[in-house]
C-alpha cells in the first residue's frame, strides 16, 4: 500500500514543485510505472488519492462508487469547504450524484447540443477575426490574453446573457478560485467566490424583470417553475457554464498552439492539409489536456482502486492528463501527431459527468487554431519555452501568457 512513505511524500512534493506543474509528464510516467494510485499529501496537510493509469482513470470515472457529493467524505472534515461557503456554488452538476446530477443536465444539454452548437460556428468565425484584426498590425500578441482568452469568454456570455462589460471580472474571480486551488489562499478564494456569487444573483434579479432569449432567462424560468431548480442550484449552474465554459477551452486554444509551435512539422503538416483541424484538436486535446485533473470524488464503500485498498470516504482525483499520456493506451504517447486519428482520449471525461460542453468546445478550438494557422503565417513564439509561466493548479492545466510574434 502506497502510504505516507518518504518516497511517497518526495512525490507529493514534486507535484506541487514549480517544476511539476510546468512539466507534471515526466512524473506521471513514473507513477504509472511504480504506484499508479498513490496517496498524496497537499501542502496544507490533506491527502487523497491520484490515479494515473488510463485503465484504471477510465475505470473511476464511471465507478458509481465514488461519489462526487462531498457529504459522502471521510468525517475528519478536510474537504469539508467543498460543501461550500454559505452555500455559494455548493451543488452543481461536478458535485452531485443522481437523481439530481440528472435533473441538473437536463436543464442545460439541449443547449448545447451538437446540433444547436454548430450553429454558432459563424459566429465563433466572426470573434476569432476581430480579435485577430485588433492584433495583426501590432506584429505580436499574448496568444492567452488577446485570443485565447477573450473567444471563449465572448461566446459563452453571449449564450447566457451577460453583458459584455462583465467579462473581464470573471477572469479575475476565476484566477483566483482556481489558479491556486491546491497551494493558494482559501479566505481569498472564499471571498471570490461571494463577489461571484453576489453579481450572480443581481443578474438572476435583471433577468427576471428583463428576460431574454438566453440561457440565464431560461434557467431563472425554471427555477421560477417551482420544483426544478433552487436559487442556490439557478447560481452554481450559471457559475459553473460560466467557468467552464471559458477556462478548458482558453487552455485547449493556449495549450495547443504551443504544442504545434513545439512541433514544427506537425504545424506545418496541419497548415497543409486544413481539413485536417478535427483530428489535430482531438490530438492536442489527449497531448496537453486543458483540465489535469477531475474533480473530487469520495468513496462511497471500502473498494478497490488499480490494486490499493481505498477506505469509505476517501478523497480521489483522476489524472486525466497522466491517462491521455499512457504508454499502454496511446501508441507513442508523447510524440505529437495530429494524424493520430483516434478519440478514445479524456479529455472531456467520461460516463455521466461527460463535458456538457465538449461540443462547444471542439468548435471553438477548432476555428481558434485554424484561424491563426490561415491569417498568421509567420506565427511562432516570442520567448524561449523556458520563459514560459503556468498556472499554479492542479486541476487545470494552462499557461499565464503565451508571447508570440509573426511580423
Amino acid at each position: 500500500m502506497c502510504g505516507m512513505s518518504h518516497a511517497t511524500l518526495s512525490t507529493s512534493a514534486e507535484l506541487f514543485s514549480p517544476s511539476g506543474r510546468t512539466d507534471p509528464h515526466p512524473l506521471y510516467e513514473r507513477m504509472r510505472a511504480s504506484e499508479p494510485v498513490c496517496r498524496i499529501q497537499l501542502p496544507d496537510g490533506r491527502r487523497f488519492w491520484l490515479v494515473t493509469r488510463y485503465e484504471d482513470v477510465a475505470a473511476a470515472l464511471v465507478d458509481v462508487r465514488l461519489s462526487k457529493d462531498a457529504r459522502n467524505q471521510s468525517p475528519d472534515g478536510h474537504f469539508a469547504y467543498l460543501l461550500g461557503d454559505g452555500g455559494a456554488f455548493g451543488r452543481h452538476m461536478l458535485t452531485v450524484d443522481p437523481p439530481d446530477h440528472t435533473r441538473l443536465r437536463a436543464l442545460v444539454r439541449k443547449a448545447f447540443s451538437p446540433r444547436l452548437v454548430e450553429r454558432l460556428r459563424p459566429r465563433i468565425q466572426h470573434i476569432a477575426n476581430d480579435l485577430l484584426d485588433a492584433v495583426v498590425d501590432r506584429g505580436g500578441m499574448d496568444l492567452i490574453a488577446d485570443y485565447a482568452f477573450p473567444l471563449p469568454i465572448i461566446v459563452i456570455t453571449e449564450l447566457l446573457g451577460v453583458p459584455p462589460a462583465d467579462r473581464d471580472r470573471f477572469r479575475a474571480w476565476s484566477n483566483v478560485m482556481f489558479t491556486n486551488d491546491f497551494t493558494g489562499s482559501r479566505e481569498a478564494g472564499r471571498r471570490a467566490r461571494e463577489e461571484f456569487a453576489a453579481y450572480l444573483h443581481a443578474l438572476c434579479e435583471l433577468k427576471r424583470a428583463q428576460p431574454g432569449n438566453d440561457l440565464v432567462s431560461g434557467l431563472v424560468q425554471a427555477e421560477e417553475s417551482g420544483d426544478v431548480l433552487d436559487e442556490p442550484e439557478l447560481l452554481a449552474m450559471i457559475f459553473l457554464l460560466l467557468i467552464a465554459g471559458h477556462e478548458t477551452t482558453t487552455n485547449l486554444i493556449g495549450n495547443g498552439m504551443l504544442a504545434l509551435l513545439q512541433h514544427p512539422d506537425q504545424l506545418a503538416l496541419l497548415r497543409e492539409n486544413p481539413a485536417m483541424i478535427g483530428t489535430a484538436v482531438e490530438e492536442l486535446l489527449r497531448y496537453d489536456s486543458p483540465v489535469e485533473t477531475s474533480t473530487w470524488r469520495f468513496a462511497l464503500e471500502d473498494l478497490e482502486l488499480g490494486g490499493q485498498p481505498i477506505a469509505k470516504g476517501d478523497a480521489v482525483l483522476v489524472a486525466i492528463s497522466s491517462a491521455n499520456r499512457d504508454e499502454t493506451s496511446f501508441t507513442g504517447a508523447d510524440q505529437l501527431d495530429i494524424t493520430r486519428g483516434d478519440t478514445k482520449h479524456l479529455a472531456f471525461g467520461r460516463g455521466i459527468h461527460f463535458c456538457v460542453g465538449a461540443p462547444l468546445a471542439r468548435i471553438e478550438g477548432q476555428i481558434a487554431i485554424a484561424t491563426l494557422l490561415r491569417r498568421l503565417p509567420r506565427l511562432r513564439l516570442a520567448v524561449g519555452v523556458e520563459d514560459l509561466a503556468w498556472r499554479a493548479s492542479l486541476l487545470l492545466r494552462g499557461l499565464q501568457a503565451l508571447p508570440a510574434e509573426f511580423s
